[in-house]
């Protein structure tokens, strides 16, 4: 979609929640190469997390970009990758997230958010409804359930 948006001239942008800053993946450089903003915000995955109250505060200052991105008026498309992940660990307050999401949508109606993530469960749901547009991907076979690890230009 964001290729897509991108390839007819809309200002695009991508933040990653869960990705370690600095960290370079493919779609980095592809996306860049046709304008789109790239923030890669996180500590790295965190399904195992040691530090939660670390997981936490990085949680809430990639939600503070997004935000900032949300209200600059600027943008006809916004990604952010990985939310629904921060949402389902708890690391930020589902409602807040709402009220923000609904707050700005009211002044900018042309603004596009897609909301990525794994584990939309009961309490997620209610992001469903905020959606214009929900697709649904699964995992069904995978490489590393084969003892294949990440892969240069298929997972990263």
């Amino acid at each position: 979609m964001m290729v897509r948006a991108a390839g007819r001239e809309l200002k695009c942008a991508m933040i990653q929640f869960m990705k370690a800053k600095g960290d370079r993946y493919g779609e980095h450089e592809s996306l860049e190469k046709l304008g789109v903003e790239v923030h890669t915000m996180g500590d790295g995955f965190t399904w195992d997390t040691n530090d939660k109250t670390q997981d936490i505060k990085t949680s809430e200052e990639t939600w503070a970009l997004c935000v900032d991105k949300m209200r600059n008026g600027d943008y006809d498309l916004l990604v952010f990758d990985e939310l629904l992940y921060v949402l389902s660990y708890g690391f930020l307050d589902i409602d807040a997230v709402i009220a923000e999401i609904r707050s700005i949508r009211e002044k900018q109606p042309h603004l596009h958010l897609v909301l990525t993530g794994r584990n939309v469960d009961d309490a997620l749901a209610k992001m469903i409804d905020e959606a214009d547009l929900v697709t649904e991907m699964r995992e069904i076979k995978h490489p590393f359930n084969a003892g294949i690890f990440a892969q240069q230009g298929i997972e990263f």
